[in-house]
């Protein structure tokens, strides 16, 4: 049964006027908040509380608010999109608290993700990433292949759309030791690896890829499996091992 009387808080967020400022935590009372609300229409109401005080509102990236874009992506209770599972921030309800709760929020932690200021990072890295081969070339000057003229097993097409579902939250990266990045790049790797027609470049995109993420500064994967675990769209780690088995292929390939 619904509470019907709404939930006093307090919030530590994190605030940070920009990359080259100092941080700190700042405290704040909230009261009266529904548990049907999302995390993000609590900040919401936070930052209307901190605009009626004349006070700087909480910055935080947001988008879609329907777990698509994951832009949302910070650390509550020092978990990357918080207690629940399966889910972004913006999908993150209430209802996961109680009355009465302190609740921490910070930025994702990570060299490659620098703060821009208070809950916002920047995470252009995993676009660059993209930019050196998440990509498939194709001839379209009028010489195009029909796409279901191409056979495709549905285990392996399957597989494919399965590591095409990450949405490049970086939650992979927060919950890592190391601020890997290895998930994420695995998953791009993945869905055209698993295909024929990403298959053309294969050698090239993966020894690309994987050259650019070490240059951005992401750390090597800790095998502990904290980024699956936290990853709201479920990414296996087994794309890691595919990624591992395409580089090598091409690194010997190369040599």
């Amino acid at each position: 049964m619904s509470n019907q009387a709404g939930m006093n808080l307090t919030l530590k967020v994190w605030r940070q006027k920009d990359g080259n400022s100092k941080g700190k935590i700042e405290t704040y009372k909230l009261a009266d908040i529904s548990e049907h609300m999302s995390f993000l229409e609590m900040l919401d109401v936070l930052n209307e509380q901190l605009i009626s005080e004349g006070k700087e509102p909480v910055a935080f990236d947001h988008d879609c608010r329907e777990g698509i874009c994951g832009s949302c992506s910070m650390h509550i209770n020092g978990e990357p999109h918080g207690p629940d599972r399966g889910v972004t921030t913006c999908q993150l309800h209430m209802r996961k608290f109680k009355d009465g709760d302190t609740i921490y929020v910070e930025p994702f932690r990570a060299k490659a993700f620098p703060v821009i200021k208070d809950l916002v990072v920047d995470r252009s890295a995993f676009d660059r990433i993209i930019q050196a081969g998440g990509f498939v070339s194709v001839n379209t000057s009028g010489n195009s292949q029909d796409a279901n003229a191409i056979p495709i097993p549905k285990a392996e097409a399957d597989k494919a759309f399965d590591a095409a579902t990450c949405i490049g939250c970086g939650a992979c990266v927060a919950s890592c030791k190391n601020a890997s990045a290895m998930l994420f790049v695995s998953a791009k790797v993945s869905q055209f690896a698993l295909l024929p027609q990403g298959q053309v470049e294969g050698k090239e995109r993966v020894l690309n890829m994987v050259q650019q993420m070490d240059d951005e500064g992401f750390g090597n994967c800790t095998n502990t499996g904290a980024c699956e675990v936290e990853c709201p769209k479920g990414i296996s780690l087994e794309n890691i091992a595919r990624m591992n088995r395409e580089f090598l292929k091409a690194k010997i390939h190369k040599e």
